[in-house]
């Protein structure tokens, strides 16, 4: 079996000079009759729904050419549902990296588990594609800053899917906070809550026959299949997924950092556990984490199986400053005074919850919109990566502020640890051999 790396090495070298348009004839393979672009959704189970409704959505601008799923299972049925929807029958492929050969692809779009998420989308740029990444951008910040430098190396565009960047609404409030709206803003506190299961106690059983489990993993070191792992409790184990914080924390943790006019913080704290359950889940449950800025400072707490609402919301992010207060979430916004009197409010008409796992909105929709807009005419994005890695580069630092259980001070630079060689450590993380990442 091919390496990614000899496979990467020999895309890179016949992609590199690929553009869009080139010739009449790539003109008319690429983009199509209808000037449409051709995307390739890879990663099939959950989120990918919401990449087929809001390419769905931009059907006079984009079209589904490839879906790709390790399950075949899964690949199936969203290719049934990708033709339904579309009206075009998407080519299906197991590996990746199929795909990427095809020079008819302008666009992947990536809802694998984390740890995949820099491997393919560096793949993606190296093969010439632009690139759209659900949250988070990285498992770990060395891959988040190889992201950052191989998007500015190879000049495709990446978009993160951290779709409230394109919410009108808060695109709005934003502003105004920046007008004035609050005074001076320096305290953003954030949320997220769920009554999710235990995932029980995963035995080893033989590998269903629809999956390749080899490919499933690929950067990741090897480890025998469970049961309680695939196809979605894979983001509580660490050598998969990141936790709350970044499964869920990015959007909210996002949106404060850009209100505040903030990048990365001088101090991280962070602390919790797994309190609700005793099982294989290896992250916490329960987290409250403080981003601390000269002048500023974000709060972020995470209950992953305790679904108290905060103001009644499951998630949501409050804005306090020196004239009064803005909360904001998916479904609007709220503007109190000093006093915490409520004096305007905003609704979008519908309501979100944490109990959903696809998120279709027209908040994702825009994202899309934004992104092809982006590829089309050079509009700008609403969340490049070097914008969207710094939440997640933030996130990831709280979960290494956990595990080792103590204060950390950052470079506010580049986020590098200062003085803790052992949280440094966990900068970035093991790969199996073969499969290591490189720009």
């Amino acid at each position: 079996m091919i390496t990614r790396r000899e496979f990467l090495d020999t895309v890179a070298v016949g992609a590199a000079g690929l553009t869009v348009g080139t010739t009449a004839k790539s003109y008319a393979q690429i983009l199509g009759a209808n000037d449409r672009l051709n995307f390739a959704v890879i990663g099939l189970n959950g989120r990918a729904y919401a990449h087929l409704s809001s390419l769905k959505a931009n059907k006079n601008a984009a079209r589904i050419s490839h879906v790709c799923d390790v399950d075949k299972n899964i690949l199936q049925k969203f290719a049934a549902a990708a033709h339904q929807e579309m009206g075009e029958k998407p080519a299906t492929e197991t590996d990746f990296r199929r795909i990427l050969e095809q020079k008819s692809v302008d666009a992947i779009t990536i809802a694998t588990p984390d740890h995949w998420h820099t491997p393919m989308a560096l793949a993606g740029l190296q093969a010439g594609k632009h690139v759209y990444v659900e949250k988070p951008c990285s498992h770990n910040p060395a891959e988040g800053a190889m992201l950052v430098e191989a998007q500015q190396k190879y000049g495709k565009l990446v978009q993160m899917g951290t779709q409230q960047r394109s919410s009108p609404h808060t695109i709005e409030i934003v502003g105004k906070i920046h007008e004035g709206l609050i005074g001076r803003p320096y305290f953003a506190k954030c949320w997220y809550s769920n009554v999710r299961k235990s995932i029980g106690v995963g035995k080893e059983v033989p590998v269903p026959p629809q999956l390749d489990w080899d490919l499933w993993q690929g950067p990741a070191p090897r480890r025998p299949y469970k049961d309680n792992v695939q196809p979605y409790n894979w983001h509580w184990f660490r050598i998969y997924g990141t936790g709350e914080a970044l499964n869920n924390g990015t959007h909210e943790v996002d949106v404060c950092r850009w209100a505040l006019g903030v990048d990365y913080p001088r101090r991280i704290s962070s602390s919790g556990g797994r309190y609700h359950f005793h099982d294989d889940w290896q992250f916490y449950d329960t987290l409250v984490t403080s981003f601390e800025y000269d002048d500023k400072m974000i709060t972020w707490e995470s209950k992953s199986c305790q679904g108290m609402k905060y103001y009644n919301r499951d998630r949501g992010s409050t804005i306090m400053g020196t004239e009064g207060t803005v909360l904001v979430d998916r479904d609007g916004y709220e503007i109190y005074d000093l006093k915490g009197n409520k004096t305007s409010e905003f609704k979008v008409g519908g309501k979100t919850s944490s109990a959903d796992l696809v998120g279709r909105d027209s908040m994702t929709d825009a994202h899309f919109a934004n992104f092809i807009a982006g590829i089309r005419n050079g509009e700008k994005l609403h969340a490049p990566i070097a914008v969207g890695n710094v939440a997640v580069t933030m996130l990831q630092l709280s979960n290494v502020a956990w595990e080792v259980n103590r204060e950390l001070h950052l470079d506010q630079k580049d986020a590098q640890i200062q003085g803790d060689s052992e949280a440094m450590k966990m900068w970035g993380r093991e790969y199996e051999k073969g499969w290591e990442p490189h720009v």
